[in-house]
């Protein structure tokens, strides 16, 4: 028991080391399984240790799989202005699917496995694999549909002109064809990692890095009798990963051996209510967190296709920004969801606050580089002065506010661990009340260009963390759930 544990006011009578083992006991003699250890470690270890522990795995691979999404952009800067502003216009909506499925109902997924494990529930957490599949389908078939339906009307709303239009759309509709198995793998490793099993996850994530980026320049410009794809060619890439990586998890879940076990079991309302409380608040974030980025660089594309290209890349980094944040936020939300499961709320404010600290140093850390070497990121994707311009202007004043975005971020999936997903959303109508209200009326009404628009996007990640920051600060935020 760590020295943080023995100090906090106990919240049953039982002491919590027995509260660990006892739902899952085996007999005396036996040895306890990994899924045990995993528990225990999560309700009894040192905070600080077991989060970094559970966050490596996962912010090593995202981090690979960034550089995967940075090599794309740079093998696509080859094509051309009208390519990289092209797969500008997408990229929001590529990253909505992903936050809809990673940190949206995946984390409902995530939260309601974890708690269930907390409270010794191992048939709900079982049972939540299958309904997560179920969910995944419906919700990467609507993905698939409405890209094909409704997408080339959406980029031309963004400023989508000619080639880079033709673009968009060419390589919108191999990336999206692949939707649903991009959703059951995302869902499927969100209970994973809710389950504390982070390492399975993060191989396939490696491995798929490994593999995609030799593979999408082959696509991409052909070699041998491999004809060139053009833009089409890195939607293939991406699609083939995710194709390959659903059978293997499939395979694997089904076994039993990640500790959790995929099976077809009668649909509960109850299971899909508890991932739902969780998930579609959080979705409906997501939505709101990438219609902001939508809505921005619709307001960018007023001031033509250089701006947008100049945009689309320095605004690539904000989502460089996300798979870090993303592996301490799920590490943050399987501990919180563990432990307000296992009735140790206090424990759970502990792990959010030092969470929420931890992602706000790592991120501004890395604003502030930028900020200082902007140029050493434009100047990967393009040579073009006015792109990379436009591009300068809007790091040297979004990137020192990456601080405040991660301390939101980290904070909101504290609150989702512990069942409760409508507080963050007030911070994401804020966001996106500045930075894309704001931002339309600065551009349209006073003509600020690209600084005045970077300043109300710096304004919104700012009053974002303080809202999410008043959250973590009040005390409903951390009833302990009822024991079951």
């Amino acid at each position: 028991m760590s020295v943080e544990d023995a100090a906090a006011p106990a919240l049953s009578p039982t002491p919590i080391a027995a509260r660990a083992a006892s739902p899952l006991r085996h007999a005396a003699t036996s040895a306890p399984s990994a899924a045990e250890q995993r528990r225990a470690a999560l309700l009894t270890a040192p905070i600080l240790p077991t989060l970094l522990k559970l966050a490596a795995p996962t912010v090593t691979v995202l981090v690979a799989q960034t550089a995967v999404n940075i090599a794309e952009a740079y093998y696509v800067g080859y094509l051309g202005t009208d390519a990289l502003a092209g797969a500008a216009l997408v990229f929001p909506i590529f990253m909505l699917m992903t936050m809809m499925s990673n940190g949206g109902f995946g984390s409902g997924v995530a939260s309601s496995v974890a708690r269930a494990i907390g409270a010794g529930r191992r048939d709900d957490a079982d049972a939540a694999l299958f309904h997560a599949i179920v969910l995944a389908i419906i919700a990467g078939g609507l993905f698939t549909l409405g890209t094909i339906l409704g997408g080339p009307a959406l980029f031309r709303t963004l400023g989508g002109r000619d080639g880079a239009l033709n673009a968009a759309i060419t390589y919108s509709s191999y990336l999206f064809a692949g939707a649903i198995p991009v959703w059951i793998v995302n869902l499927q490793a969100a209970a994973l990692r809710g389950s504390g099993n982070v390492k399975v996850p993060a191989l396939v994530t490696l491995i798929g890095a490994i593999v995609t980026i030799p593979v999408s320049p082959l696509l991409i410009f052909g070699f041998g009798p491999v004809p060139s794809l053009g833009i089409g060619g890195a939607g293939i890439a991406f699609g083939l990963y995710y194709g390959a990586a659903m059978l293997f998890l499939l395979r694997y879940m089904s076994t039993g051996a990640a500790g959790l076990t995929l099976r077809i079991v009668p649909l509960r309302a109850n299971i899909f209510g508890d991932m739902l409380k969780v998930g579609i608040p959080t979705a409906f974030n997501a939505v709101l967190t990438n219609l902001t980025v939508i809505l921005v660089t619709g307001a960018v594309g007023l001031f033509g296709t250089s701006a947008l290209a100049g945009y689309g890349i320095a605004s690539r980094l904000d989502y460089v920004m996300i798979p870090l944040l993303f592996g301490i936020s799920t590490a943050t939300l399987t501990m919180v969801g563990v432990n307000m499961g296992a009735g140790q709320a206090a424990r759970a404010q502990r792990i959010g606050w030092l969470s929420g600290a931890a992602g706000m140093i790592m991120t501004g850390a890395i604003g502030l580089l930028v900020a200082i070497f902007s140029t050493a990121w434009l100047n990967l994707f393009s040579h073009d002065a006015e792109v990379v311009n436009e591009g300068m202007t809007y790091l040297h004043i979004v990137a020192p506010a990456y601080a405040a975005l991660g301390f939101g971020f980290v904070a909101s999936f504290a609150v989702q661990g512990t069942g409760r997903a409508l507080g963050p959303l007030a911070g994401s109508f804020a966001r996106i009340l500045i930075a894309a209200g704001g931002g339309w009326i600065a551009v349209a009404s006073f003509g600020t260009g690209m600084a005045g628009l970077a300043t109300m996007v710096t304004v919104s990640m700012v009053a974002y963390a303080a809202i999410c920051m008043g959250i973590m600060l009040s005390p409903s935020t951390w009833r302990a759930e009822p024991r079951a």
